[in-house]
């Protein structure tokens, strides 16, 4: 009978520590069939690690609320810090599998191999951003499985958790369906298997394997450091006639006798939207004093204020800034039936963070396929995401500014930031152009709507979300 060797145990705790200091989050996670050793190996592992940066996560079946939001959501949520860890005792393969079993979203998720592709996405872009993840899948000698279920079932104090190994997936379904998950994520983070008939032997080999992962990402990390670039790779003399239209023009005559209309019309289609379950995405971005705020409050100046929420994105704080960068966004995104407004967006890493050298030539390059890749998760899965882009020129830029100056109670919208940002105009131009080229799909368009007058620039925007909650309602294409 093989013994656990305290020494890997002390390697394994010291080499977690060293990943602490330097700021590499890791995830570990534990899968095999029901009485494989999954709760016995994480907990050996749990009791190894630091509690004060340690976290522990079990995938449970998702209740009615949990199906509200998103599939990738509650992992999302649970995703450690930079220097933090998390174990997942089952984790989104269980949760795929569970889905497809017991056909969760069955009229929203078609094919629920595109639940794949959100895994392979998922950890693709934590990868990229330098989290380690450490997966394990565990068997057990299949008498001993058995006599174990046996022995839970006779303790009374025990049989809940026999009578949940029965009613979860089907053994045969889980090993089917986790031989084609690993095939799919093979090559993004390799896959460890244990066998835990032995447990000294298991335990050992889990130690052996997570020291030789973490040694491997500390040099990784040092290499990063030193090959880290930051270089926004912007044209000398850029120019592009993609913004050149800023003007729709409307009367206040006009404007007066359609607003009401159409926001009668959003708190109407917001009450079908909740009774259909159905997601709405509103982005706002565009350039300084084009009036996304006032364009935001002529939205949801009719709403229901119970079923949405409107997040002002700012810069993001030292805890957001421990996370992936689309950690903050992920976790905020509305449950079904809900309206969710972000004023400003996860589109920041192609914008500010580019032109200001907040991230790096390769977090930022790589950042649009990582954007699409995350409104493609939501809308898969029945999301309606619409993005705005508001225009206006420089001159109508500068009037705007100065009348904020030098109004009082406007003061407060005009900043040092905002003079220094259109210094750089040209700039955000160039990657406003590249982040609309690169993250217009067909599920998520940019629509870009001319600001020079405020008037028609909302009624512009409310059409357009009226236009678009229609066709995905009742599919009626009529032209508001």
């Amino acid at each position: 009978m093989t013994k656990i060797d305290e020494a890997l145990a002390l390697k394994t705790a010291e080499l977690v520590r060293q990943t602490h200091e330097a700021g590499i989050p890791v995830m570990v996670v534990f899968e095999g069939i029901p009485a494989s050793g999954k709760s016995r190996l994480s907990n050996e592992l749990l009791l190894t690690l630091d509690a004060k940066y340690t976290n522990f996560y079990a995938t449970q079946r998702p209740d009615s609320e949990l199906l509200r939001y998103p599939f990738m959501y509650p992992y999302w949520k649970n995703i450690p810090k930079k220097g933090g860890v998390t174990l997942f005792f089952r984790s989104w393969y269980a949760q795929k599998l569970d889905f497809e079993v017991h056909e969760y979203k069955k009229d929203n998720i078609k094919d629920y191999e595109v639940l794949t592709q959100e895994i392979v996405d998922f950890e693709t872009m934590l990868q990229a951003d330098g989290y380690e993840i450490i997966k394990f899948y565990l068997s057990v000698n299949e008498q001993k499985r058995l006599e174990h279920i046996q022995d839970t079932k006779k303790n009374p104090l025990t049989r809940w958790k026999a009578q949940e190994y029965e009613t979860g997936i089907p053994t045969k379904a889980y090993q089917d369906g986790m031989i084609d998950l690993m095939k799919a994520t093979e090559e993004i983070s390799p896959w460890t298997h244990i066998d835990y008939t032995e447990r000294g032997k298991a335990t050992n080999e889990m130690y052996e394997t997570i020291i030789k992962r973490l040694e491997k990402a500390l040099k990784a990390k040092q290499k990063e450091k030193e090959a880290r670039k930051v270089d926004g790779k912007f044209t000398e003399d850029f120019s592009t006639d993609m913004f050149d239209d800023t003007s729709d023009d409307m009367s206040k005559a006009e404007y007066k006798a359609l607003l009401p209309k159409l926001q009668n019309r959003i708190r109407e289609l917001q009450y079908a939207l909740y009774e259909k379950k159905i997601p709405l995405m509103l982005v706002y971005e565009g350039m300084d004093a084009a009036g996304k705020g006032g364009n935001i409050k002529r939205v949801r100046e009719s709403l229901d204020p119970t079923g949405y929420e409107v997040n002002a994105i700012s810069a993001p704080t030292e805890t957001e800034l421990s996370y992936h960068y689309l950690w903050r966004f992920a976790t905020d995104v509305p449950r079904s039936g809900h309206i969710e407004i972000f004023d400003r967006s996860w589109y920041g890493r192609v914008l500010v963070e580019r032109v200001e050298g907040f991230a790096s030539t390769e977090e930022w390059q790589r950042a649009y396929d990582e954007i699409n890749q995350f409104e493609r998760g939501l809308t898969i899965e029945g999301a309606i995401v619409i993005k705005f882009f508001l225009v206006l020129d420089k001159e109508e830029q500068l009037k705007r500014f100065e009348e904020r100056q030098s109004t009082p109670e406007k003061q407060w919208k005009i900043t040092d930031e905002d003079w220094r940002n259109r210094e750089k105009w040209d700039l955000y131009l160039e990657a406003s152009k590249d982040m609309i080229d690169k993250t217009t799909t067909d599920d998520a368009p940019w629509v870009i709507i001319p600001a020079n007058n405020k008037r028609a620039a909302r009624i512009k925007a409310l059409k357009t979300i009226i236009k678009t909650c229609e066709e995905r309602l009742w599919g009626v294409k009529e032209l508001w």
